[in-house]
């Protein structure tokens, strides 16, 4: 966001208390290949997920704070921090089997917090899941973790999915979600079998964490280029992920116990995507400019202020900080990725091209893309 599932009159208890509600057709749930949990599923990428596998076929579950909207999933309503949440998602109902396979994706997003919640999402979060997952007899575990788990401020040029490094990573989203990752590659077992997949800069028509805060930060005059603009990223159109997660449920037969980089695995500089997914959401391009250690240093204190300021300061924005070290790291040095494991082990290929992307992202925002 170490505890274990509950005997069985208790998990009934557990589900009342997680107000757990059908979203479906009760046959069409019933009717799946495998019982899969998706946690998270209340954002854009969980909910997509959760929903192509009940389009597979799948009994989905579905386990995050406020309901899910994924037509043909249970829906339980709770966190991963809650034990009792947590014995509710994995037991079934009665009528459904328990779970087989989870997809984790539930975790504390943001810039800026008190450390004690990325804490306790992202690490003792996971490590409640987990070993609820491993009692009530899941074999398979989709974990949903970010490249910058490997990132420690330098240039990342071809890599693939290096170590993640709680140590060394930037920021206390990157440093418990680098934990976290460790703490579900630990638990791969022939008989629970693990996949870390680390999706990089996702993008797309309705995604609120990256494109449309560049599309109002744009339109608010508040989204800078650092530098020349001219770092070579890697970015992943949100169809393509759905794919590549779907896909990691299969490979688990064939490849586990080790960490995958998915990218649409086509470099583009940063300050022209920057300006591209302006555009297409109906924004003018950012036309601050912000020297490259002008920044760093910015982001230095801007983070070393944000938590002391009231929550009507923060509010005044999006209620994220203007800029961080982390994120002038990420706008001023380049981080692509070889994707030849990664397609190798998901026998996967982006069906959808950054060019596509654009074109659906101003068809959806009603911008343009030249």
């Amino acid at each position: 966001m170490t505890s274990q599932t509950h005997e069985s009159a208790r998990n009934t208890d557990a589900a009342t208390a997680a107000r757990e509600t059908s979203t479906g057709a009760d046959a069409g749930v019933r009717d799946g290949q495998a019982h899969v949990l998706v946690t998270g599923a209340s954002g854009l990428l969980g909910s997509s997920v959760a929903r192509r596998l009940v389009e597979a076929g799948h009994t989905v579950t579905t386990l995050q704070r406020r309901p899910s909207g994924v037509e043909g999933a249970r829906d339980v309503q709770g966190s991963v921090t809650d034990p009792d949440s947590v014995a509710a998602a994995l037991a079934g109902d009665g009528e459904l089997p328990p779970v087989t396979a989870v997809v984790h994706m539930a975790a504390k997003v943001s810039m800026a917090g008190d450390p004690a919640d990325f804490d306790a999402v992202n690490i003792e979060g996971t490590r409640t899941l987990l070993a609820a997952a491993k009692k009530a007899g899941v074999t398979r575990w989709v974990h949903i973790s970010s490249p910058s788990v490997a990132h420690a401020g330098t240039a990342l040029m071809g890599d693939g999915a290096s170590p993640a490094s709680p140590a060394l990573a930037r920021g206390d989203y990157a440093r418990t979600k680098a934990a976290g990752e460790l703490l579900a590659l630990d638990a791969d077992a022939d008989d629970f079998r693990v996949l870390a997949l680390r999706p990089h800069l996702m993008w797309g028509p309705g995604d609120t964490q990256l494109t449309e805060r560049i599309i109002d930060r744009a339109r608010a005059g508040r989204m800078p280029v650092l530098g020349d603009g001219g770092a070579l990223v890697d970015m992943l159109y949100v169809d393509n992920a759905v794919d590549a997660i779907v896909a990691a449920l299969p490979a688990l037969e064939r490849v586990h116990g080790e960490a995958l980089v998915v990218t649409n695995g086509q470099p583009r500089m940063i300050g022209e995507m920057l300006g591209r997914l302006a555009l297409a959401g109906g924004a003018e391009p950012p036309a601050l400019r912000v020297p490259s250690g002008v920044g760093l240093v910015a982001g230095s204190a801007v983070e070393a202020v944000w938590t002391r300021l009231p929550q009507s300061a923060k509010d005044a924005g999006d209620g994220e900080p203007p800029l961080t070290r982390f994120l002038a790291e990420q706008l001023t040095t380049a981080h692509w990725f070889d994707q030849r494991r990664t397609r190798e082990v998901l026998q996967w290929e982006p069906a959808v091209s950054m060019e596509e992307g654009l074109e659906r992202l101003a068809a959806h925002y009603g911008g343009t893309t030249v």
